[in-house]
């Protein structure tokens, strides 16, 4: 029996429990280092599959590394199953109907990311006993992908330290290996300490913590203009100081996220902004406190990980979808914005059904992942695979709504097919790993991996 047949053979017995458990973590919503429950239940699986699973990994409480077999290659599947704020939401309908107003919701698809990876990896072992391939094969359960840096704090404490090469999916609107750089990010919050007083009868004597915020936004709409084209500065006003007006607020807090093309150039506008924010507490005689939140590097690709797995999937193929499947997935098309409707009639899809050209050239997409993390420490593969429908855009309710539908389970089932697949390649071709490690250095061009989380950070719950 081929490495394909087996593949395909393991996926189909375990697609039933993969659903469920899938579906399961998109009940549970859980967000970053909150995800107790979920990775529970997937290191419950492993655990019962045979693997030797190290909980708690790296002091991180919902982190684990779930191992089998001995020696070189090592060859890692990464998995993630966090949740995102504010986007609860009931599942099959086609118009937003939160499950708990405010509540989490799966935005990103990372119930199906997690859950095609445990499909990649017990798809793998039984590639490894029937065909007897040498070396060791892992699962990181990695938590915190948004906006907590989970991989990076894995990355710090050396989990990856023995890596050969690392593969990894992510849910999207098409099928495609890919082959593209990703943005850093830093994440700092600015918690400004004033003194309170009476609005009206005596605002001399206050010292306003939220006009500080109000400068530091202001400040930093100006600084836009003058970092790199590249560059983005988001921020979120977490404490706004309470809710009556004609008390001058004692204390007021920002979160700011920084994101650059390069690790260097985050660093270089993190420091302009925590000068505007400094100006802004001398501006209104309030102290100023500058915390940590989370960072991620930027993403590094590999071309030859992303040809071959562009190879794997040309075997595997893409899955094809029902009539019913296609007409729910218009449906939650019509819920979008003119200008993604527009972009969508162009191509005439709904759900994409084939397999996009691999560009031999990286290009660059204005998003972040803590996989970057680990793509500077070794070569990182990655495919996307098609589990919503075409133009839906990220963390929306739409996301979640699509998250238990059939298509989403086929294409989750097939990017486990096509990271198993791609990770027997590793473990069967030693000149495919030197090739990919080879790559890896060059394009590195001499850099060592320096993470932007500092060294006495810890893994932070979301405030």
């Amino acid at each position: 029996m081929t490495y394909l047949e087996i593949i395909t053979r393991t996926v189909a017995l375990n697609a039933d429990n993969l659903k469920a458990v899938s579906d399961k973590i998109w009940s549970l919503a859980e967000i970053r280092y909150e995800e107790t429950e979920s990775a529970k239940l997937l290191a419950d699986e492993l655990e019962a599959a045979g693997f030797a699973v190290t909980r708690k990994a790296g002091n991180i409480d919902t982190a684990f590394v779930a191992s089998y077999g001995e020696g070189h290659p090592v060859v890692a599947i990464l998995g993630e199953f966090d949740a995102l704020t504010g986007l609860s939401q009931q599942g099959g309908v086609a118009n937003l109907d939160p499950i708990i107003e405010g509540g989490n919701g799966h935005g990103c698809g990372h119930n199906l990311l997690g859950t095609g990876a445990l499909a990649a990896i017990l798809a793998l072992k039984a590639c490894k006993d029937e065909l007897g391939l040498k070396g060791t094969i892992r699962y990181y359960g990695c938590p915190a992908e948004e906006g907590g840096g989970g991989k990076a704090y894995m990355a710090r404490e050396g989990l990856f330290a023995d890596v050969d090469v690392a593969f990894t999916w992510h849910p999207w609107d098409e099928n495609l290996a890919y082959n593209a750089r990703m943005l850093a990010t830093n994440q700092l919050y600015f918690t400004f300490r004033g003194t309170s007083a009476h609005a009206g009868f005596e605002p001399h004597l206050g010292r306003s913590a939220l006009d500080a915020v109000e400068l530091t936004n202001v400040g930093c709409n100006y600084l836009r203009e003058h970092i790199i084209q590249d560059g983005r500065i988001h921020y979120a006003i977490t404490d706004a100081g309470g809710r009556a007006p004609n008390v001058v607020q004692s204390q007021a807090q920002v979160l700011y996220k920084v994101r650059a093309p390069r690790m260097d150039q985050v660093r270089e506008i993190t420091e302009r902004v925590k000068d505007v924010a400094r100006g802004a507490a001398q501006m209104t005689g309030t102290k100023l406190e500058i915390s940590f939140d989370a960072a991620s590097a930027d993403l590094v690709p590999n071309v030859t990980l992303a040809r071959m797995m562009h190879g794997e999937f040309e075997k595997l193929g893409v899955a094809s979808f029902s009539n019913s499947e296609k007409d729910f997935a218009g449906t939650i098309q019509k819920t979008f914005s003119s200008e993604i409707q527009a972009r969508i009639a162009k191509r005439g899809k709904i759900l994409s059904e084939d397999l996009n050209a691999f560009e031999e050239v990286p290009t660059f997409l204005h998003g972040s992942t803590d996989v970057g993390d680990v793509s500077w420490l070794v070569p990182t593969g990655q495919v996307y695979v098609a589990t919503e429908a075409y133009g839906t855009p990220p963390h929306t309710w739409q996301i979640v709504s699509q998250g238990k539908s059939g298509y989403a389970h086929k294409g989750m089932l097939q990017a486990g097919k096509v990271l198993a697949a791609s990770a027997v390649q590793a473990l069967m071709d030693p000149e495919l790993i030197l090739t990919a490690k080879a790559e890896h250095r060059q394009q590195l061009g001499g850099e060592s991996y320096v993470p932007l989380i500092p060294a006495d950070a810890t893994p932070q719950r979301l405030r």
